[in-house]
């Protein structure tokens, strides 16, 4: 067994115009002061990262590491979820996800998507220039919109959808095997892979590369009704990364799982801070240690009542208590000497 990292914060959700949350240094100070370790960079905010030179130079690497390190933090991971998501997108989204596109590929899909795809790669590039093992990332989805269909879906469509999802995807994930990554994607609603059935026909296609890894964030699997605990069972040994971030699930006569087009603090799900919604982070840090997890433990907010401020103070501790300093010897080592054939013998009655 070994000792999960942390705890780290996914910044994403705290970049913006007003200080401390606008620059590098002073989001690195602001995160250090608060009691986290590391620091997961979403590649598409310039201030924090220039993910292309990133691919290229080492030597511009070393420096961005070197500036972080100087604040007692390390780079967790990079995360290339909005160029991920780009890597397929059904035309039905194309004027909404546009919005995570530069200027001069709006309106241009095929181009959109091209760009996306060497994005995800600069991202693994930039990855191992950083010493980083694991990139979480967004599959896409052309499939979605008959998640739950009517009328039904016509034979061979599912078959078709993750062929063409993986064809986008094997040379990426081909990439980040020369570069010694894994692609962590998260598991998520709105995703072709939002489930371990969906994941598992994408893996099927993409010939079980051993690239194609996954990010563990229960949060989604309360939004879904799924065991969240046994998905560890199914696929620990694929998983890179972990976002610790909370939801509950309040059904009533009125609202369930697709959320009656309600605003997010409506829904019968909705997103929590760390230890406000339902997950059982103790058997989570638990069952994770004891497969050995030894990636990092990062804090994400997207809280639908908690503001952000409050959940980042409340995140480094929550994950500090829960994770497990791993026993290096059993409970009971004092039985484990040497075979003694005689002793054995005479326990048995044999003597």
């Amino acid at each position: 067994m070994k000792t999960i990292k942390g705890p780290g914060i996914f910044l994403a959700q705290f970049m913006g115009d007003v200080h401390p949350y606008n620059s590098l240094d002073s989001i690195c100070a602001w995160a250090a002061s608060l009691g986290y370790k590391g620091i997961q960079i979403p590649t598409w905010e310039k201030r924090l990262i220039d993910l292309d030179l990133a691919a290229e130079s080492k030597t511009y690497c070393d420096e961005l590491k070197g500036k972080i390190q100087s604040y007692g933090l390390e780079i967790t991971e990079l995360s290339t979820h909005l160029q991920g998501q780009l890597v397929a997108v059904h035309p039905a989204y194309d004027l909404m996800f546009d919005a995570f596109a530069p200027d001069h590929l709006k309106g241009k899909p095929k181009d959109r998507t091209q760009w996306a795809i060497q994005q995800v790669k600069n991202g693994g590039s930039a990855s191992r220039n950083l010493g980083l093992k694991a990139h979480p990332t967004f599959s896409g989805a052309l499939l979605w919109h008959t998640m739950n269909p009517w009328p039904q879906r016509p034979p061979g469509l599912v078959e078709m959808g993750f062929r063409e999802l993986a064809d986008r995807w094997l040379p990426i994930l081909d990439h980040f095997e020369e570069c010694g990554v894994d692609v962590a994607f998260e598991v998520h609603p709105g995703e072709d892979l939002h489930d371990g059935v969906s994941y598992e026909m994408f893996l099927d296609k993409v010939n079980h590369h051993p690239r194609a890894c996954l990010l563990y964030d229960p949060s989604h699997f309360i939004l879904q009704q799924l065991d969240y605990l046994q998905y560890i069972d199914f696929y620990h040994e694929r998983i890179r990364a972990f976002h610790v971030k909370d939801a509950e699930f309040n059904p009533t006569g009125k609202c369930g799982v697709y959320g009656g087009y309600q605003d997010w603090k409506d829904r019968a799900g909705r997103f929590r801070s760390p230890g406000d919604g339902q997950v059982d982070f103790g058997a989570v840090f638990s069952k994770l240690s004891q497969y050995g997890y030894d990636g990092w433990a990062v804090m994400e907010w997207e809280c639908c009542i908690k503001s952000q401020e409050q959940g980042a103070r409340e995140g480094a501790p929550f994950i500090q208590g829960h994770i497990i300093e791993v026993t290096q010897r059993a409970f009971d080592d004092f039985a484990g000497a040497e075979v003694d054939e005689v002793l054995l013998k005479r326990i048995l009655g044999l003597d």
